[in-house]
């Protein structure tokens, strides 16, 4: 990702996540529980703590290979071991133009 699309250096260091499915069907089934144009919760054994920021990397294939890139902050944690799936919830902070319109186009299919 490029840094001057969000206006320069970086005041605080981001952990990467980063993965690829092999439709928006896997994406939503494997890894991402729920998402909206706010953000996402994404499933994980390891969640990151609260207040993390992070750096999002999601290619997914739709009609075309795509990717969903932007930067994060997890407001919300699920430990394993209950009875809800575990993982954090995360807000965009700030995605790519392209990747506004392309989770915009994801909803609309869902």
């Amino acid at each position: 990702m490029n840094e001057l699309e969000f206006g320069g250096q970086r005041k605080h260091s981001r952990v990467t996540v980063n993965k690829e499915f092999r439709s928006v069907e896997q994406f939503i089934k494997e890894y991402v529980q729920n998402i909206s144009e706010a953000g996402a919760f994404i499933k994980s054994d390891d969640p990151l703590p609260v207040g993390t920021l992070v750096n999002l990397r999601f290619t997914l294939i739709m009609d075309e290979l795509e990717t969903i890139e932007g930067e994060g902050k997890v407001v919300r944690v699920v430990e394993p071991g209950g009875d809800k799936t575990p993982g954090m919830g995360v807000v965009f902070t700030q995605l790519t133009k392209f990747s506004q319109r392309l989770l915009k186009s994801l909803l609309e299919r869902r």
